[in-house]
């Protein structure tokens, strides 16, 4: 077999692309194809990188940020549920006390609904996740466990129709180990659930944004590429042909560079959008819900602390562990002192509260914030006329109960103000994105067509 024979066609299939390559309306050719190809290629990267801003919005604005937000609600829902049964255990058989027996029983069945809600998000977070799923169903598990032994103290303590105060020590017991089983492990639980999905968010925001950002180098990048080729095509015409400008090759570079800025400017506003949603809005919300449950479990502390004598003294370390979770105080050792340095009206404290003074972005949020401090302040001055006034369970079932409600009111106004941001975030986010597809794709067509028709005439004069 001849070999020579063999190669002859490639060998002079290249010769002749050379060639072609040597002449006029070939190397017009060849300058399009180039041009052509970087369009192409300047749409594909903001096709890309405005991908990825959706890809941020869709999964922190309508997808696991929602979702991670909905289950931090199950710390709170299964705290509650705690505090209302010590609530009906402490009341006993009066019922002029709070809102009454059958009230809280029918705020512990909510919170059971909304416990029962959250958990299935949680599963739905958690899928892929064997260690979330574990979890999961062991807080699933642990409910189970923790109604049963509720309903039981609940069923004694009707049967046992006390007065007012510490119910029968069978009762007691029983509450200890229903309470014990929340605190130790059923609140840890559902904290770490919220913990875990968080990170779903996190690490999207820090990808998506970071994507964001360097994709406007990206699309400069592949905007410059097409200016120059437009730029070389156009000299080479002007000077082949002794025309200064092709109007329509004007303006493809114009067309490309008003696309560019756009995409650029719109990339900006996407991640500045994300940043809005996540920092103002889905951190602050996750923050804040979870000190409107541990001050509900610090309004529930108190109502432990008069039910259970024998247990009094753990429960006022634990509330002012938890109280300096929320707003720290360096002199607070004790709760004495606390309540001296809240009187003391502090200019600067931590904890959640003092983050959140620290971080003021939002119209609103500063007057908020106050008004919060203030309702908590009017919180621990009940909490001191309580332990050391002369009717404890009159104050924490009526002013305190009340001022409780004023304070947690606040806190969800200061809540509502970060979650609308984030809701408007995504909104803008969303609106500014809508239609993006089909305009690239358009502009690409377009400026390609631009091309082509700056061209055809050059290329029509040689027959």
């Amino acid at each position: 077999m001849d070999m020579t024979a063999t190669r002859r066609p490639s060998a002079m299939a290249r010769v002749t692309g050379r060639a072609r390559l040597r002449t006029v309306p070939g190397r017009i050719r060849a300058w399009t194809a180039l041009a052509v190809l970087a369009v192409a290629g300047l749409f594909a990267t903001a096709t890309v990188y405005l991908g990825d801003a959706g890809d941020g919005l869709r999964v922190i604005g309508h997808g696991s940020g929602p979702q991670v937000v909905a289950t931090a609600n199950l710390y709170f829902s299964l705290s509650d549920m705690d505090a209302q049964v010590a609530g009906v255990l402490l009341i006993g058989r009066d019922t002029g006390l709070g809102a009454g027996r059958d009230q809280a029983l029918a705020t512990y069945d909510r919170d059971r609904a909304a416990a029962d809600h959250a958990v299935l998000q949680a599963a739905d977070l958690a899928r892929g996740d064997a260690a979330g799923q574990r979890t999961v169903q062991a807080v699933l598990d642990g409910l189970g466990q923790y109604e049963r032994l509720a309903g039981q103290a609940l069923k004694l303590n009707e049967q046992a129709n006390h007065a007012a105060g510490p119910p029968p020590l069978q009762v007691t017991d029983l509450y200890r180990q229903a309470t014990d089983l929340m605190k130790l492990d059923l609140l840890p639980k559902a904290y770490n659930l919220t913990l875990d999905s968080g990170t779903i968010v996190r690490r999207t925001y820090v990808a998506q944004h970071s994507a964001v950002l360097d994709g406007r180098w990206w699309i400069i990048g592949a905007g410059v590429v097409v200016v120059a080729l437009l730029a070389g095509l156009q000299l080479f015409l002007a000077r082949g042909f002794r025309r200064l400008v092709s109007l329509p090759l004007a303006l493809a570079t114009v067309g490309t560079l008003i696309l560019v800025a756009v995409c650029a400017g719109l990339l900006t506003q996407e991640a500045a959008k994300l940043q809005t949603a996540k920092q103002d809005g889905f951190d602050s919300v996750l923050a804040l819900s979870r000190a409107r449950a541990i001050s509900n479990s610090m309004s529930a502390d108190e109502t432990r602390f008069l039910l259970d004598p024998g247990r009094a003294d753990n429960y006022m370390q634990v509330y002012l562990d938890k109280a300096q979770s929320i707003l720290y105080l360096a002199s607070g050792t004790s709760l004495d002192k606390y309540y001296a340095g809240l009187a003391a009206h502090p200019a600067a404290f931590l904890g959640f509260f003092g983050s959140e003074a620290a971080h003021v972005t939002l119209n609103g949020q500063r007057a908020a914030i106050t008004d919060l401090v203030t309702a908590y302040d009017t919180f621990q001055a009940d909490d001191q006329r309580l332990r050391e006034g002369s009717d404890p369970i009159g104050t924490r079932m009526s002013v305190s109960s009340r001022d409780f409600g004023t304070y947690d009111q606040a806190l969800v106004a200061l809540i509502h103000i970060h979650q609308k941001a984030f809701d408007q975030a995504i909104k803008d986010g969303d609106s500014a994105l809508s239609g993006w597809n089909w305009l690239l794709l358009g502009s690409a067509v377009l400026l390609a067509a631009l091309i082509l028709a700056g061209v055809r005439p050059r290329i029509a004069e040689f027959g």
